[in-house]
């Protein structure tokens, strides 16, 4: 149960690895660790590795106790994790399935609880466990069990995830996911106020903290969710396009008829040249066939120019989007995006850029 678990657990999160590499950016910025955000992304390809290949390596028996001992100290850190995440309110999900397969913080809190119990039975009678084939043969699965796990990842980094399951997917219309629902209820928080008053700490709430005694001097605050909004809409309200005067052209180009296309660049200086020369001949073809295409930049159209100039794409309209949700929305960097009447119909990474594209019947056909 916990080797099947485990290598669910991998392949889920491997096929989105940036996922969980912005997971762990976020756990380290409210640990003030941002220096970790240099190493987030292999970290994350090497913990969903681990977790393809000890699941894999326990079930057969290869290492075993090696396996287990690193698979209950990674249980024991899931657990303080998912733990802090629901105690202290700061992180919303801890990804421990990834995007696919949401978990409430205290649902994976307990599962991890669970987990570590199950993880230190095995421990304790870890020399009870022999290998389920010769060792050779056991060898092998693990090492073919490692080719996939990095294989996958590999691929879907270079492409794009195998499955989408964000608000950005093929078939979502883009307009609808940024409205709010009716009958929607806003999240709730509490703050938590720490005072200090002749060396002693106290915690106040909102209603009763002494703002008007001067004697207590503030220390620090905290705020926590404590109850889930409603309806709220699936994509942010930072997912919007502004243009070189400032304007907001979301509605739009959201909203907009026929077809359209946004190229997300969220990183100007970081992109994959991959396939440019491609691209810049869909950008042509685009313009001959009526087509809109948007240049989506996460910076401003100052630091932006010289890149545009070097791209040879200055023709080409660009808006200015927040990188967060720039991320959230086309995991490659670049990556190309087409929506017919606000609806996205598809997605590619800078491998993946189509070679040419016609009308046929009113349809755009795209190769």
């Amino acid at each position: 149960m916990i080797g099947l678990l485990f290598i669910f657990s991998g392949l889920v999160k491997a096929n989105d690895p940036l996922g969980l590499t912005y997971k762990m950016d976020e756990v380290f910025e409210i640990w003030n660790m941002t220096f970790m955000a240099h190493y987030t992304f292999a970290l994350s390809v090497l913990m969903i590795a681990f977790e393809v290949i000890a699941g894999v390596a326990v079930i057969v028996g290869n290492s075993f106790r090696l396996y287990i001992t690193l698979l209950l100290l990674l249980n024991i850190f899931y657990t303080f994790l998912t733990g802090y995440a629901l105690f202290t309110g700061k992180i919303k999900e801890c990804g421990c399935f990834g995007n696919c397969i949401p978990l409430s913080n205290t649902m994976t809190f307990y599962k991890d609880v669970l987990l570590t119990a199950m993880t230190f039975i095995l421990y304790v009678y870890r020399s009870r466990i022999s290998g389920a084939f010769p060792k050779t043969v056991n060898f092998s699965i693990v090492f073919v069990a490692t080719l996939l796990a990095f294989g996958i990842q590999w691929w879907a980094f270079d492409h794009l995830p195998f499955v989408d399951c964000l608000a950005y997917k093929v078939g979502s219309n883009l307009w609808q996911e940024l409205q709010t629902a009716p009958d929607a209820t806003p999240p709730v928080f509490q703050t938590t106020f720490v005072y200090q008053k002749n060396g002693v700490k106290k915690e106040f709430t909102s209603e009763n903290y002494p703002w008007q005694d001067t004697t207590w001097k503030f220390v620090s605050s905290d705020s926590k969710l404590i109850k889930e909004g409603t309806g709220q809409p699936k994509i942010p309200h930072d997912f919007a396009f502004t243009d070189s005067d400032g304007n907001d052209k979301t509605q739009a180009i959201l909203t907009a008829k026929g077809y359209t296309f946004l190229w997300f660049v969220r990183e100007p200086g970081k992109i994959s040249m991959k396939n440019m020369d491609r691209l810049r001949g869909l950008m042509t073809k685009a313009e001959l066939l009526h087509i809109p295409f948007y240049n989506l930049s996460s910076v401003g159209y100052d630091d932006a120019l010289p890149y545009r100039k070097q791209w040879n794409i200055m023709d080409v309209q660009m808006m200015t989007l927040d990188g967060t949700v720039s991320k959230t929305a086309m995991r490659s960097n670049p990556g190309l995006m087409l929506m017919k009447d606000g609806v996205v119909t598809n997605k590619w990474s800078f491998s993946d850029y189509p070679t040419d594209m016609a009308f046929n019947n009113g349809v755009l056909d795209i190769k």
